[in-house]
């Protein structure tokens, strides 16, 4: 007997520079069929950012938030690291038709064996959603902004709904079903993009600054 349970969030904003939030816990179980059959479950999930404009401390703060939470959660035995999960969530979060990350990350999992200690972990991440990602948007979400930087936000945004389609599995499987809830699965879509032919930031601006990190990803903390 097969089940499955997951709660996830997506959060795009209004302002450039509050970048884009999303995270996620699922859980699967496998139980067997028998009346005294054993049950086996793991876990998957994570927490990113997809930033619009840089502002490092902010990102810094984020992944700082998921490396304490990592480090108080989880041991040795766990097999799993703030590290590994972030290495992890730079490899998910890519377009390779366009040699570029999505955003500048943060943590990824999946198959992870359920455990007292991994349940604890997973608990946290949902917990943490809202005190990673609030104080970045307290700070900046009053700044002004202008129509080009709002149509940058919109062309990024572009690559955001680009992973979507072509490369989320959690998308493929959700519209793979006989009868898919297409609102369902695109509910994470951005509400606005924009796509100009060939785009190309100027030398030297913050939007050059920011395909630089999306490009080559750095540590954070």
């Amino acid at each position: 007997i097969y089940s499955a349970a997951a709660l996830s969030v997506v959060l795009h904003t209004r302002n450039p520079f509050v970048p884009t939030f999303r995270s996620d816990v699922r859980i699967f179980l496998v139980k067997s069929a028998e009346k005294d059959g054993g049950a086996v479950a793991w876990f998957g999930g994570g927490s990113d950012l997809t930033p619009y404009y840089l502002v490092d401390q902010d990102i810094i703060d984020f992944h700082t938030h998921l490396k304490k939470m990592c480090d108080d959660h989880l041991s040795d035995d766990d097999n799993l690291s703030y590290r590994q999960m972030k290495r992890s969530c730079d490899e998910y979060f890519y377009l390779p038709a366009r040699s570029e990350h999505r955003g500048t990350g943060g943590i990824f999992f999946d198959d992870v064996p359920s455990t007292s200690n991994t349940y604890g972990f997973v608990r946290e991440v949902a917990r943490g959603w809202m005190p990673s990602w609030l104080p970045i948007v307290r700070k900046n979400g009053g700044r002004e902004y202008t129509d080009e930087e709002k149509h940058w936000q919109c062309l990024r945004r572009g690559r955001y709904l680009e992973f979507n389609l072509l490369y989320d599995r959690g998308v493929k499987f959700g519209l793979a079903n006989a009868n898919p809830r297409v609102e369902g699965v695109m509910v994470s879509a951005p509400p606005k993009i924009a796509f100009d032919y060939n785009h190309v930031p100027e030398v030297g601006s913050e939007e050059e600054r920011l395909l630089e990190i999306l490009k080559t990803p750095k540590d954070w903390v």
